[in-house]
């Protein structure tokens, strides 16, 4: 298994930006599709993105695609997740995940049985 670091949180304002990264200790990161999920106050824990192992294909809920973008650098073992436009429905715990999907797409539609390291999560608040 892999040991997820997040880190990259914080306060912003709407329409603002950040970028997560979470790195991965272990030899084995590249075999891993890795995800990003979130959980706001109240509210069960939600898929937001994902990429597969080679990083060739993502895969985002309908609620952040085309303002968030999952990426990854194996050479580092890190994944990153780039927020732009955010808006204060995206405040949340942010997660990321290593799972045991053959595709992005699999781990974004599957249920999270597959998962097999979490983060410890970084809080992401956006004011309005």
């Amino acid at each position: 298994q892999v040991q997820l670091v997040e880190s990259g949180g914080g306060l912003v304002q709407a329409g603002g930006s950040l970028r997560l990264s979470c790195a991965a200790s272990g030899r084995t990161f590249s075999s891993y599709a890795m995800g990003w999920y979130r959980q706001a106050p109240g509210k069960e824990r939600e898929f937001v993105a994902a990429i597969s192992q080679g990083g060739t294909t993502t895969y985002y809920s309908n609620s952040v695609r085309g303002r968030f973008t999952i990426s990854r650098d194996n050479a580092k073992n890190t994944v990153y997740l780039a927020m732009n436009s955010l808006k204060p429905e995206d405040t949340a715990v942010y997660y990321c995940a290593a799972g045991l999907y053959q595709t992005a797409q699999a781990m974004g539609v599957m249920t999270d049985k597959r998962i097999r390291s979490w983060g410890q999560g970084t809080q992401v608040t956006v004011s309005s």
